[in-house]
């Protein structure tokens, strides 16, 4: 989901809540979910193609505010082979003031930036790649090896389709030359249905952007796909698989990436993680009527 200009006056102030990561295992994987910061979100407009009124009512009866979305942002680092994966990067400096956590969490859960051995990238939305680089354009990862998504990158990377895009998209081009451009070299791009490290195997997910990718995860007993921003919010989008947020690029491909992958998991009874639903962000999915019922994990101190 792409991230939206800063609001004027974030609420910074107060009590802060503790540092925000939760750890979990998908068989031998650890997994350490990181929040990365929250923004709201105005709900004017945010569901194209539906009344306002309905979308309010899904809001209201999951006892949710009815006029804005608490959106907040879940990376993910995992544990396997002695290696450190993560999957996406967050805001970085780039988000609004309560975003951009991802890099002081890692240290505060056990975990060097430095350190980081490989990042999958999901997209090219500026909240999934802008905690690659600092706003000096320094490396916040300098070890890691970076890969994405082949048909992102040809997608973002085309000076052709840059001139050609609404003047709207042109920040979102010009974001992702300020990220990439000084590794273009060294970034490895993928395929789907292709396994990028042991246990990980991209899957294509294409709608909200042409290259979008979800990860399945497997480890011994244990299973696991990462949605991405297939579905937002589980509060709208996953009882709703056919509504379309605004930022889906491809509102027909992405509806019908939407209800597979969560009758996919339904089916199967894989443990689900959404970048956007409430952390830790993690869950599983039962089939409820025409659209699907998301069931949070329950919180335990082991893993």
């Amino acid at each position: 989901m792409a991230q939206q200009a800063a609001p004027a006056a974030p609420a910074t102030a107060g009590p802060q809540q503790a540092p925000g990561f939760y750890r979990y295992k998908v068989g031998d994987i650890e997994v350490t979910a990181i929040l990365d910061g929250f923004a709201p979100r105005s709900l004017e407009g945010f569901v194209r193609n539906v009344d306002a009124a309905e979308v309010q009512k899904a809001l209201q009866e999951r006892f949710l505010p009815t006029n804005t979305l608490v959106n907040t942002f879940t990376t993910l680092a995992l544990r396997t082979g002695g290696r450190i994966i993560l999957i996406d990067t967050g805001n970085g400096e780039m988000g609004a003031p309560t975003t951009g956590r991802l890099a002081a969490i890692l240290p505060m859960a056990g975990i060097d930036p430095a350190q980081v051995d490989t990042i999958l990238i999901s997209h090219f939305h500026g909240d999934h790649i802008n905690g690659l680089r600092r706003r000096d354009g320094s490396a916040v990862f300098p070890k890691a090896e970076i890969m994405v998504p082949a048909a992102e990158w040809a997608f973002w990377m085309s000076d052709e389709r840059m001139n050609q895009a609404p003047e709207a998209m042109r920040g979102g081009f010009q974001n992702v030359r300020r990220v990439f451009g000084p590794i273009a070299k060294d970034v490895k791009q993928y395929e789907a249905d292709k396994e990028l490290v042991p246990g990980v195997t991209s899957v294509a997910a294409y709608g909200h952007t042409p290259g979008h990718t979800a990860f399945a995860i497997a480890s011994g007993n244990g299973r696991m796909i990462v949605v991405g921003d297939s579905a937002i919010h589980p509060a709208l989008f996953v009882r709703n698989p056919d509504w379309s947020p605004v930022f889906d690029m491809d509102p027909d491909a992405a509806r019908a990436t939407r209800r597979r992958l969560l009758d996919l998991a339904a089916s199967e009874r894989m443990q689900v993680a959404m970048y956007h639903a409430p952390f830790p962000s993690t869950g599983y999915v039962a089939k409820s009527g025409n659209g699907f019922e998301f069931i949070p994990v329950a919180w335990t101190g082991a893993i």
